[in-house]
């Protein structure tokens, strides 16, 4: 047909606009109406049916939760170090050490218990024993490691027993690396991707952590004269979670951005220099004969550890509310798939 159609009487009739312009003509069009080609599909959102989150946050609470993981940390840790001191005959670091030990991990179970709702909820959780599931292992690892911690405090409480003492020391330095490093393979084992995509160092952070929290507490309760594996405890456990920390963020890629956002970017700054400023102080506290040093990097020790956790915490939780942190990587593990 022309630019005219044919009505029922026969009439040609011209029905303008009814057909699109070719040629010359169109192209003219197209060039009065703007400049390059514009758009058809609009920018794509990530979003859900419903607008609902394609995850589920984590229900945790944040002061428990994240007090969990700081305690069982610092408590793991200094059984390490209560075991260097009982090696090298330093009674007060050793003293301190297993009294901080035991009172963090009956603070850490107090936490979970009290996010759980009730006792009845952990002691549920020993009732099989499932290696493939990082919470049953954990749960079978802070039963045995707990009555050792207390059974050891108990004994350089009292002064007396002193072989068993020695023997439940020992024993809690054996699973106290496990008790500082396991809280890290149960929030990677989740499907909140800042937190699962760090699978491979988050261990190794949390692992440092836990060693400047404990070399923290050392260096505030603990003669200068004693304090020496807590200062190398502290160097050591500053440069293995600075670094660590900064090749997982460098590997995971987009999942790195919510420890740079929000709360977790303040946190985890926070904790950075204490961190950094705790162990230089803690080296320096040696040369110098006023307590002031060790005091001050003990403070920065144990309040960068714990923003740490708290910062990794709750960059986890933002991950999961954005449903981009989901779909981008899924996507680009599908692609690297089909190469």
């Amino acid at each position: 047909m022309s630019e005219s159609d044919v009505t029922r009487d026969g009439v040609r009739h011209a029905r303008p606009g009814r057909q699109a312009p070719t040629g010359v003509r169109a192209g003219r069009r197209r060039r009065r109406r703007g400049r390059g080609e514009q758009p058809m599909v609009p920018d794509a959102e990530f979003s859900s049916y419903y607008g609902k989150p394609v995850l589920n946050k984590p229900t945790w609470k944040p002061l428990d939760i994240a007090g969990y993981l700081y305690l069982g940390g610092l408590a793991g840790a200094s059984s390490l170090l209560a075991a260097g001191a009982a090696a090298t005959g330093r009674p007060e670091l050793g003293r301190v050490a297993k009294l901080g030990a035991a009172g963090a991990i009956t603070l850490s179970l107090a936490a979970l218990v009290h996010d759980l709702g009730r006792p009845a909820r952990f002691l549920n959780m020993l009732r099989v024993f499932k290696p493939t599931s990082p919470m049953s292992v954990g749960s079978w690892i802070l039963s045995g490691y707990a009555p050792l911690t207390l059974a050891a405090a108990a004994t350089e409480v009292a002064g007396r027993y002193r072989l068993a003492g020695s023997a439940a020391t020992a024993g809690a330095a054996v699973l106290g690396p496990a008790v500082a490093t396991y809280t890290a393979v149960l929030l990677s084992d989740t499907a909140v991707p800042s937190w699962h995509e760090g699978y491979r160092q988050l261990p190794f952070v949390f692992a440092g952590s836990a060693a400047t929290s404990a070399a923290g507490l050392a260096l505030v309760a603990v003669p200068t004269a004693q304090a020496g594996p807590a200062r190398r405890m502290a160097a050591l456990g500053a440069v293995l979670e600075l670094g660590t920390f900064q090749v997982m963020k460098r590997r995971m890629g987009l999942t790195a951005e919510p420890f740079a956002q929000g709360r977790a970017h303040w946190l985890l700054r926070a904790s950075e220099a204490l961190t950094a400023g705790g162990a230089a102080l803690a080296l320096l506290s040696a040369r110098v004969r006023d307590r002031r040093p060790a005091l001050a990097a003990g403070a920065a020790l144990l309040t960068g550890s714990a923003a740490l956790r708290f910062g990794v915490f709750h960059a986890g939780v933002a991950s999961a509310e954005d449903p981009r942190y989901t779909v981008v990587p899924q996507r680009e593990r599908l692609r690297a798939r089909d190469r």
